[in-house]
């Protein structure tokens, strides 16, 4: 999950110097896969986790329509569809750095109930 929501920053970052850089294509373009290959790479880690603990399979619905969000996005960037490709970037990146931070964050332990 940090990776891709470092790699999701560092798209943000190229697609600024889009406006500046002809170099900077490359850089979203190659920015573009790992973003992709991070988010598959999210799906097989929460599918991983979730089979030896038998826990809540809900990870892997989130991870997934992570996934099928940067297949939206990815799709809308080769269709050169801006409009749209850069509101979906940002409420990616959003969608990341909320999971990242709500993975880091300490959960509470859950005390028994006291008895009377």
């Amino acid at each position: 999950m940090i990776l891709q929501t470092l790699a999701l920053f560092f798209q943000a970052s190229t697609a600024g110097l889009l406006l500046s850089s002809s170099r900077a294509y490359t850089l979203h373009d190659y920015g573009s896969k790992v973003m992709y290959g991070a988010a598959m790479l999210y799906v097989l880690a929460t599918v991983l986790a979730w089979r030896p603990g038998g826990g809540s399979p809900r990870p892997i619905l989130h991870s997934t329509g992570f996934l099928v969000l940067a297949s939206a996005q990815v799709a809308l960037g080769i269709a050169h569809v801006a409009s749209l490709h850069v509101p979906l970037g940002v409420v990616m990146f959003a969608l990341s750095t909320l999971a990242l931070v709500g993975s880091l964050s300490p959960r509470p332990l859950l005390r028994p109930a006291a008895r009377s």
